[in-house]
């Protein structure tokens, strides 16, 4: 987050999002693995995103 210039500000419902977590695992133990992947797959388009915004457009010959 902070490579994106995002402040981190804990939140009063932490705790109710770490118990539907603890639910969703009790249901079924792979779904961490799956919402890291997604996590991550999202992660990466923000910043190719961020990037390609950075980048200059090449000049016209």
């Amino acid at each position: 987050m902070a490579d994106l210039g995002l402040a981190y500000t804990p939140r009063p419902d932490h705790a109710a999002y770490l118990a539907s977590w603890l639910g969703a695992l009790r249901h079924d133990p792979k779904a961490i693995f799956t919402a890291a992947a997604q996590a991550q797959a999202a992660a990466d388009w923000i910043h190719g995103a961020r990037k390609a915004a950075s980048d200059p457009l090449p000049l016209a010959a």
